[in-house]
């Protein structure tokens, strides 16, 4: 059973609605955020639903949705909670409150896919990743960073050297709304110079590590050092750059 057959048989929009919608996704049309919360709502649940496999996808405004266990989890603002624990001096968690009372900082550049797929001058709001580590307290010896999403599965990877860029962060707005769930929300890992599967939704958990634990996409064979590559245009800061190859 694919996306389509699971949505004639289980949801309440019609195949024909559900193809039109996944035509605008495709054409890359950008839809309100009023529309765009509505396909959330509508449409995710049939994600879940699609037992093709691990993988599930849906283009969605002007981005395509990926989700590595076939759902879409949930968490509100109120109930969200971020760890910060490992090789630093004060283990904290955060509330999403004290999350967006820190100093903010904002990034537009463009989103990459490994698969291909670019999304232009996307507008991220959110907290400096080194701002986080900071408050806890990074131990002399850390080396690197790891990143633990709430859906349970997945997970992904930094040097400390890359958690500390000036274009990573803990996102928690897209394009001047609230991040939605289908985008990672509440708050998610953004790191601007690398691949998508690099930037960790639903983020739960930073753990500070003496070295770099490969992530989800790297235990099955992606690069752990995810730069995009020069034909982006916008990575910048070669100081930082690990060559890696390009997928």
């Amino acid at each position: 059973m694919g996306v389509v057959e699971a949505v004639e048989r289980s949801s309440p929009v019609g195949r024909r609605a559900f193809l039109a919608l996944l035509g605008l996704g495709a054409a890359g049309i950008a839809v309100g955020a009023r529309v765009e919360g509505w396909l959330e709502r509508t449409l995710g649940p049939v994600i879940a639903r699609d037992p093709t496999g691990f993988l599930s996808l849906l283009p969605f405004g002007r981005f395509r949705i990926y989700t590595v266990t076939g759902g879409l989890p949930e968490r509100s603002r109120a109930d969200y909670r971020l760890r910060v624990d490992g090789l630093v001096e004060r283990p904290m968690t955060l509330r999403f409150d004290e999350l967006v009372a820190m100093p903010s900082m904002r990034v537009v550049h463009d989103f990459q896919c490994v698969t291909g797929w670019r999304v232009h001058d996307v507008a991220w709001k959110g907290v400096r990743l080194r701002d986080v580590l900071d408050r806890a307290g990074v131990r002399p010896h850390a080396r690197a960073v790891r990143f633990v999403s709430f859906d349970g599965a997945y997970s992904e990877s930094l040097t400390l050297a890359q958690a500390r860029r000036d274009d990573v962060m803990v996102a928690y707005e897209l394009e001047g709304e609230p991040l939605s769930s289908a985008h990672g929300g509440p708050a998610r890992l953004y790191v601007a110079p690398m691949y998508g599967y690099k930037s960790l939704k639903w983020l739960s958990r930073i753990e500070v590590t003496d070295s770099v634990i490969p992530g989800f996409w790297e235990e099955r064979g992606y690069d752990v050092d995810g730069w995009v590559g020069a034909s982006n245009g916008r990575d910048d800061d070669p100081t930082v750059r690990s060559p890696g190859r390009k997928r």
